[in-house]
């Protein structure tokens, strides 16, 4: 979903392929599958512009929801949970991907109290594996967690697997809306469009 309209998604888009956050060829994602396609928001930490601009785009969909936190999924969300908090003036907390077994050895990072909602942020979305375990350590936390909130929703059965779980997906971009922006622009060729839409439908 696209709060902001098309031009903007476009816009958006246009950005991520400029940062070099789009990449084609073979690569095997985290969930096992192999794609022609990289989706790297790593990357936006050395572009702030476009970060901020993501910021700007993900705040008009969390403002709609409830939430008491933001809830970022190291490492990909984390600097877009930040650029959300400082946007939005929302605390922020993140669950650790390894407990600490030193200092406070803590599982969450950041200040909450039990009761609280957290939403969910994340750069991406393929399946939604990793986006379950954050929401069950947060849950285990004492945490609510009922929305999730990605930039990038690659359409790969991400929103059904959290749905059989409770958890509602938003997105920002949907791939396939991505390529088109970055086709019609000419950032990309249509044989790059179609074998990687080819390959979301298979």
């Amino acid at each position: 979903m696209n709060p902001k309209g098309g031009s903007a998604a476009a816009e958006l888009a246009d950005g991520l392929f400029e940062a070099g956050c789009v990449k084609f060829g073979s690569f095997t994602l985290k969930s096992g599958l192999t794609s022609p396609i990289y989706i790297d928001l790593r990357l936006l930490v050395t572009h702030p512009g476009v970060l901020k601009a993501v910021a700007g785009a993900m705040a008009p969909i969390a403002k709609e929801l409830s939430f008491d936190r933001l809830a970022a999924i190291p490492y990909g969300g984390l600097p877009i949970g930040v650029a959300l908090s400082l946007e939005m003036n929302r605390p922020l907390i993140y669950p650790r991907r390894e407990v600490k077994e030193h200092g406070t050895k803590r599982a969450i990072e950041g200040a909450f109290e039990p009761g609280e909602t957290a939403l969910l942020v994340d750069d991406l979305i393929s399946r939604g594996d990793s986006k379950v375990e954050a929401a069950g350590r947060l849950e285990a936390a004492g945490l609510e967690v009922h929305d999730v909130l990605v930039l990038v929703d690659r359409e790969q059965g991400g929103a059904a697997d959290l749905a059989g779980r409770g958890y509602t997906l938003h997105s920002v971009l949907r791939l396939a809306e991505m390529l088109e922006a970055l086709r019609r622009s000419d950032r990309i060729t249509e044989a790059q469009h179609d074998e990687v839409l080819s390959y979301l439908q298979s």
